[in-house]
């Protein structure tokens, strides 16, 4: 029984239930596993379990260019645009060919008919023309290996530029080039600083403006590599140029803007391969309220996906989300720079007590450590701050230690402390000169020290010389203008570097071939149909779930024999595929101690479905489990990602608290505890009011189960609820009381 050997299935549960079997996807699963030859291998399900990364090199750096529809007629928006390309050509080294079937020259560069009169094989055609569809056919003739439509009019329309679309994305690949947009624009042709050294931040928007912050972090002296404006993604998506980065020696951060993912799948790939290479992933995503959602939808035309499902994913792959342009820019600059911690412990370092308490406070709140300095540490800074100033944490100078020799000293002794990996100075407003000379102390110490030093800047107009000059001047120092984005992006740099020193790819273990129990649960699905409770019970037993005792009787007779052998008490149910919530008619009936109850409860319950006209299937008699936590655990499928798992608190409480967390398939045990922390009813699965710890392994084991459950079926499978999932003390198992499933 599981609940006695719950604690080896946990540990060792990928590695009992591999095992070869048929599957209905027979192009996929008919032969053995992929062999390490194959270019793409894949998962039971189907699909790739590595991202595939364009190889983008001549897109951004291509040795020739063709511009269709150039234009030096003064007053037309072709002519800027291809000034502006002529100047990047120029930048980049590349040689430049504009084509229109009128113009001999343009901008005194030979200028020719059409795409077939090039003089040679160009990297990147840049397509200027209402209806790129025309071009793309031609461009597939002369081996073109990129383009780019700014056109528009597509998806983002309606149906019928949706259609226009799928047309022009249809021509891409048989083309077997690739395309950025439609509905794009010149980012990716901006001029970048190149006087800047350093990690670079590389840049993804699929609105242009809404990267400029990003893009003006230069003039702050913070190095922009690339900015890949994804437009509509008829083929090359956010995915693909976030795989592209991620393998960058100069890239240090990837800042995204998106507003709707063409594949949840392919952007899990990309944000693995990212978090495998500890590349820093930063996203502002919308679509978290169903304005929001719909405004992306009409601007995009792709889909936003449910908005808890996107959240979790991203959470689960490393991808850091924030919610404003502000913070995007703050988050990715400081990730992009700051080196790997030495300690995740925060000092919060001040010249007034006031401010650092009130900041203390909130970085605490937002989960930040604050370690308490030891005694030896807080007698060593009293040696220049006095005695009646608190130095545990944070540590308040008074103000005029900052302004003489005794500012240097304390800097320097709080990042002695093995356990402090950032300091963080709140500067709520310029105090010259005390600050000014503070800030100089913070950026001299920061030369020479391996940890991390923030400042927020809090004086409104900025052109002081100590924030212009000297804090901007410093690469070493993050200099912030609010609190509340200094502590967004210190909490995201001490995140990441805590999820990537232990990440190991999930799909590294997914499963490749189906395990015994699909051939046995496949064997239970009814296409297009709910199954009873029996049948999605016995669905659960197929991959080894804990459900109770129980028979499926059609007779007051049958039920009295059959509560005899479950054993009394026990819980009787009404059992049929049109089914659902049973306890609103009527159709439970718990706690049946003799064999008169059972007589009733069978009568009741069949006149109960017949007035309702409910067909059954018969009536279970079910040994009642009464001592435990009440959990559910579920799959549903996302029209982004497919199948994902859900657990949290169970009964009526997932109604009522809406207390669940998501993840989407493959994750592993580390994911699965971590989904039981983020439930705000945690505690109760650790005991509360005398009650016993309840079996976490257990409760685990079900949800690696389920997992298994929903790669393997895939979209067979289109809705499991098992609720409540009974979660009995430690070392006793957990047992699916109650469970639905629906087929596809």
């Amino acid at each position: 029984m599981l609940g006695s050997t719950h604690g080896t299935l946990t540990t060792d549960f990928r590695a009992r239930v591999e095992a070869c079997g048929e599957s209905p996807r027979t192009a996929v699963h008919s032969s053995a596993a992929p062999s390490a030859d194959d270019a793409v291998p894949l998962d039971v399900s189907g699909r790739p379990l590595h991202a595939d990364v364009p190889d983008l090199d001549r897109f951004f750096r291509p040795e020739s260019v063709a511009v269709i529809g150039a234009s030096d007629a003064e007053g037309k928006p072709n002519t800027g645009i291809t000034r502006q390309l002529i100047a990047w050509a120029e930048r980049v080294g590349a040689r430049l060919h504009p084509v229109h079937p009128t113009r001999p020259t343009v901008f005194g560069l030979a200028c020719h008919a059409s795409v077939a009169d090039l003089p040679e094989q160009v990297d990147l055609a840049v397509l200027l023309v209402a209806d790129p569809l025309p071009v793309i056919e031609e461009l597939a003739e002369t081996k073109v290996k990129f383009a780019v439509a700014f056109a528009s009019g597509f998806a983002e329309t309606g149906d019928a530029g949706a259609a226009a679309q799928e047309r022009l994305g249809a021509a891409v690949r048989r083309s077997g080039l690739r395309l950025l947009g439609p509905n794009t624009n010149l980012n990716a042709f901006e001029k970048f600083r190149e006087d800047l050294d350093g990690p670079a931040i590389a840049l993804i928007t699929q609105s242009g403006h809404q990267g400029r912050p990003v893009y003006t972090l230069q003039e702050l002296g913070i190095r922009l590599s690339h900015w890949a404006p994804t437009g509509n993604e008829a083929d090359l998506e956010t995915a693909d140029f976030i795989s592209y980065f991620a393998e960058q020696p100069e890239v240090g951060a990837i800042a995204c803007y998106v507003e709707g993912l063409k594949d949840g799948r392919s952007f899990l790939l990309a944000a693995d391969r990212a978090a495998r290479n500890g590349v820093p992933v930063v996203a502002v995503k919308v679509g978290r309220t169903e304005t929001g959602a719909r405004t992306a939808a009409s601007h995009t035309g792709k889909l936003t996906g449910a908005d808890t499902v996107v959240d979790a994913a991203m959470r689960q792959f490393g991808v850091i989300r924030v919610d404003g342009l502000d913070e995007l820019q703050d988050t990715a600059a400081l990730l992009a720079r700051a080196r790997r911690p030495k300690a995740d412990g925060v000092v919060v370092y001040s010249i007034s007590g006031g401010t650092g308490a009130h900041f203390s406070d909130l970085a605490t709140e937002a989960g930040l450590t604050l370690p308490t300095l030891t005694q030896a540490k807080q007698d060593e800074l009293h040696q220049w701050i006095p005695e009646y100033l608190n130095v545990a944490n944070p540590v308040d100078n008074g103000g005029h230690p900052v302004g003489d020799w005794r500012g240097r000293k304390i800097i320097d002794a709080i990042l002695a402390d093995p356990e402090v990996g950032v300091l963080i100075c709140p500067i709520t407003g310029p105090f010259p000169p005390m600050s000014d000379r503070l800030a100089q102390d913070l950026v001299d110490a920061a030369e020479q020290s391996d940890k991390l030093i923030c400042v927020i800047w809090g004086s409104p107009v900025g052109t002081e010389e100590a924030y212009r000059t000297t804090l901007l001047g410093s690469s070493r120092v993050a200099t912030f203008r609010t609190f509340g984005n200094c502590i967004t992006a210190v909490r995201a740099y001490l995140g990441h570097h805590r999820f990537t020193a232990g990440y190991r790819s999930p799909f590294e273990d997914a499963p490749r071939t189906p395990s015994p129990s699909y051939r046995k649960a496949q064997a239970l699905m009814r296409p297009s149909q709910q199954l009873s409770e029996h049948a999605a019970k016995q669905l659960l037993r197929a991959y080894g779930i804990r459900v109770p005792r129980e028979q499926l009787v059609t007779s007051a007779a049958a039920a009295v024999r059959a509560a005899g052998l479950v054993g009394y008490p026990v819980v009787m149910k009404a059992s049929g595929p049109q089914l659902g919530h049973k306890t609103e008619l009527g159709l439970v009936k718990i706690g049946l101690t003799s064999a008169s109850q059972i007589r009733d409860a069978y009568r009741e319950l069949t006149d109960i479905a017949r007035y309702e006209n409910v067909p059954l299937d018969g009536i279970l008699v079910c040994q009642m489990v009464e001592r435990g936590v009440e959990m559910v655990v579920g799959v549903t499928q996302d029209d982004l990602f497919g199948p994902t798992v859900t657990v949290g608190l169970g009964g009526v409480l997932v109604e009522v608290l809406h207390d669940a967390a998501v993840r989407v398939p493959p994750f592993g045990e580390d994911q699965a505890r971590a989904m039981l922390r983020e439930l705000r009813g945690h505690a109760l699965l650790e005991g509360v009011r005398g009650a016993p710890p309840a079996d976490v392994d257990a409760l685990v084991e079900v949800v690696l189960r389920i997992q298994r459950m929903a790669l393997e079926l895939g979209d067979e499978l289109s809705e499991l609820d098992i609720n409540p999932l009974m979660v009995l003390p430690r070392g006793q198992g957990a047992v699916a009381l109650d469970a639905l499933a629906i087929c596809r």
